[in-house]
């Protein structure tokens, strides 16, 4: 389901309407299943007068043992056929406790940015190789359009704040569906590349050389993009990723497609999804 907004992103964002319009023609014809959790948790929210950050709400998902096992290993769409069907509600409760003012555009734009990175990124199983979910990773390359969708004088504030909140209630049932894995920060801080001098200029050239279906360098620059806009917020509680974790988490993304086995793990949050890959050198451990 994310798959046209990113379309409509590249192209707002490069000012070229022919994928703008196959962006809308692709949201046209996909099922219309998320509608009814995104009414539903706005109506919700509307009735609730303060907000809690995401960070705190992933908190709370985690905590709650119907939302964190309500998807099953064999579910055919973990959000769906999971947390839609056995725990709607808990999750519209959670969903609805993030709100954005029309004031307050660009911190909850970096907010949203922040936390999909700190529950990708921080989704480690160890021993286990570090890699990326596969479906989280398309939470944080879907969230850098949304800085270009602030800069469309055509789009009304409010229509930029209700496109920002979908985002981010769709990123907490994404979390939500994969088991809600606990977001590992010290796999981040503590995290030694591959090449330990390189610099973001190092870990673009190695992920435009890296031959994949493109997911990887869209995660790259999404990265490079979350550092930019978080800058201002590194004393924000509500940011847990700051500082030299981006660059770390640069290193992680090309460093683990790079390396063996299938270059994305699915659904971080199920022990099933990490039989397949190898535990890591003592010396990594």
């Amino acid at each position: 389901f994310l798959h046209p907004i990113i379309h409509l992103g590249f192209g707002v964002e490069f000012n070229q309407p022919a994928i703008i319009a196959e962006a809308l023609a692709q949201a046209a014809v996909h099922d219309g299943w998320t509608g009814p959790f995104l009414l539903e948790t706005e109506e919700a929210a509307s009735k609730i007068q303060d907000s809690k950050s995401l960070v705190e709400i992933l908190d709370q998902i985690r905590a709650d043992p119907k939302l964190r096992m309500a998807a099953h290993w064999d579910d055919g769409n973990k959000v769906r056929d999971g947390i839609l069907a056995r725990a709607p509600n808990e999750m519209i409760k959670y969903a609805a406790q993030w709100k954005v003012g029309l004031d307050e555009l660009e911190v909850k734009t970096a907010e949203m940015t922040n936390a999909a990175v700190y529950f990708t990124g921080g989704a480690q199983h160890p021993p286990k190789q570090i890699k990326f979910d596969f479906y989280y990773m398309h939470c944080v390359n879907c969230s850098i359009f949304f800085s270009s969708f602030l800069k469309q004088s055509w789009i009304t504030p409010e229509h930029k704040a209700r496109l920002l909140l979908f985002k981010g209630w769709l990123d907490l049932a994404m979390y939500a569906s994969r088991r809600a894995p606990d977001p590992l920060l010290d796999e981040i801080v503590n995290y030694r590349p591959k090449h330990p001098k390189g610099s973001w200029d190092g870990i673009f050239k190695r992920v435009v050389e890296h031959e994949d279906d493109g997911h990887a360098s869209k995660l790259v620059r999404a990265l490079k993009h979350g550092e930019q806009i978080c800058i201002p917020y590194n004393d924000d509680p509500r940011f847990r990723i700051k500082e030299d974790m981006w660059l770390k988490l640069g290193h992680m993304a090309i460093d683990s497609v790079e390396d063996t086995g299938e270059p994305w793990v699915r659904s971080a949050g199920f022990d099933e999804a990490w039989e397949k890959y190898e535990d890591r050198p003592k010396a990594q451990l």
